[in-house]
């Protein structure tokens, strides 16, 4: 019934597409199809899984995050994504933007044992939470259709220079350092959430081109939650950029503002998380071969993170990103060769384990809706990958601490260098390679109650511990095969050694293999 309906929706676009394309001679239909497997070990970087189980059963957020609810460390599986998108420009400068969207595992299922008569279908990750196969279980709905874009777009708005996008839309400033994308899964039919095709807004963009200049302001409403509770996340920013005329040049300065009201219910005090951000960016290439790229950016608002929090903390956080590209050897040597190199920096707080109590400033970087990720496994640390000790810790701490909880979180505490480069063996095939370490900004401390909690796990007892500050090394090794024009085949092997900030029984290396088919149109 679900397959139906959604050919049914698809039928339905295309003869909306071809309608309205005899009449206005002005639609575009395009899409793609991918197709990926995954391979992946010791995503916990814990091989033994010789830890007791965490007491409370895992949420249906949680399902593929709880590296202790598992029977085997090698995780395989297929992941589908679908897109259609209908780009239609209409008269007096109107256009709108429709993308439906499909993505899911597959057959990420099971028969129910109690009621086979029935055939009911349910996820087995789900029985322990959710047993009842008539119950709307994400799963039953894998065929289910999304909306990622729907927006209109008016040029010359009133205003000759003036552009308004009204609608979901896709945002991304500069690099996507700050705002790129607003990741989530619908549905949660993705176990790979970093794979996502959902990365829109639902926003209002106005953009003033006065060439070269470009000045983007935006509003976007990231959380509604329920109409009329003050629990809304929100987004503002203004975006100011200049292109130059000389060396490629560019640059960029921005501020943004995310307003979030329901990380946590604070019960003694009416403010929330209040979090602006200002930076600029610039890039240049100084020789023809050589591109320089920089950007950075500061945080101050208020800091809310504990339910019972005595007074709002003040915020104070940087972030930082260098990198410089060559391209000398490209037009030299046959298999084109690309060479780089980048440093990142987020600030972490120096309070290694912050309470209700805790007072002063609060120095940890905020994500925000950051789009650019550089490595396969640890950028996505404490997001979407959660590792045997950071989840132990978190789950023991998570009920006081709510923003961004895992010990070793890779979206603040932070540094990180990466060393790429890649090459073209022929002209349909690019092969990438990617060496990158990362460690500490500040040292992280168990304190006493985790400690006395989990000190079996941990293997000591010792309080307040200071923890080593590396997080480890990852090499990331890539191969694009472009088949044809409209399909590609890809392939990607990644893998992280831990370094000496992790435990015994958390030390192990991961590994991660996905096996790539796209097909565009």
């Amino acid at each position: 019934m679900k397959l139906l309906r959604t050919i049914c929706v698809l039928a339905l676009a295309l003869s909306v597409a071809s309608g309205a394309y005899a009449a206005t001679q002005s639609v575009k239909l395009s899409g793609d199809i991918t197709i990926r497997g995954f391979a992946r070990d010791n995503y916990d970087l814990n091989k033994n899984h010789a830890s007791p189980a965490i007491p409370e059963q895992p949420t249906a957020n949680e399902r593929h995050a709880d590296p202790l609810h598992g029977t085997s460390d090698w995780q395989t599986w297929f992941m589908s994504t679908a897109e259609i998108q209908l780009d239609a420009d209409l008269t007096d400068n109107v256009s709108g933007v429709l993308r439906l969207f499909n993505q899911r595992d597959w057959d990420v299922r099971t028969k129910n044992a109690a009621d086979k008569r029935n055939d009911n279908i349910y996820d087995a990750s789900y029985t322990s939470v959710n047993p009842d196969p008539d119950s709307d279980n994400p799963n039953l709905r894998e065929f289910d259709i999304g909306l990622d874009l729907a927006y209109i777009e008016l040029k010359e708005f009133l205003y000759s220079p003036l552009t308004l996008k009204i609608g979901r839309q896709d945002l991304w400033f500069g690099r996507g350092f700050v705002v790129g994308a607003n990741l989530r899964d619908y549905n949660n039919l993705i176990n790979a959430d970093e794979y996502t095709v959902m990365r829109s807004f639902d926003a209002v963009r106005a953009t003033l081109d006065y060439d070269p200049w470009t000045i983007d302001g935006v509003a976007a409403m990231i959380w509604e939650n329920e109409i009329g509770s003050k629990d809304d996340e929100t987004l503002l920013g203004v975006n100011v950029g200049y292109l130059f005329d000389e060396f490629n040049a560019e640059a960029e300065a921005y501020w943004f503002n995310k307003t979030d009201r329901g990380t946590v219910p604070p019960r003694k005090i009416k403010t929330h998380n209040y979090v602006n951000t200002i930076g600029a960016r610039g890039s240049a290439d100084p020789l023809e071969f050589l591109t320089v790229a920089v950007e950075g950016a500061y945080q101050f608002g208020e800091f809310v993170g504990f339910r019972d929090q005595e007074r709002p903390r003040a915020r104070s956080a940087w972030a930082f990103d260098g990198s410089v590209e060559c391209s000398y050897l490209k037009d030299i040597v046959p298999w084109k060769p690309v060479l780089g190199a980048e440093y990142i920096l987020y600030s972490g707080d120096r309070n290694s384990y912050p309470n209700e109590q805790t007072t002063g400033t609060y120095t940890g970087w905020d994500s925000m809706y950051r789009g650019k990720f550089d490595t396969a496994y640890r950028e996505y640390v404490g997001r979407y990958n959660f590792t045997h000790m950071g989840w132990m810790i978190g789950r023991t701490t998570a009920y006081r601490y709510n923003v961004d909880n895992q010990i070793d979180d890779s979206r603040n505490n932070q540094q990180q260098v990466l060393v790429y480069g890649n090459v073209m063996p022929t002209e349909s095939i690019t092969v990438d390679g990617k060496l990158g370490f990362f460690w500490q900004q500040h040292y992280r401390e168990l304190d006493a109650d985790v400690l006395n909690n989990q000190g079996t796990i941990l293997g000591t007892s010792k309080v307040s511990q200071r923890l080593p500050m590396f997080y480890g090394t990852e090499f990331d090794l890539g191969v694009t095969w472009d088949y044809t024009e409209d399909v590609s085949f890809g392939f990607l092997a990644a893998w992280f050694w831990p370094g000496n900030f992790y435990y015994d029984q958390s030390d192990d290396a991961a590994t991660d293999i996905v096996g790539t088919v796209k097909l565009s149109f």
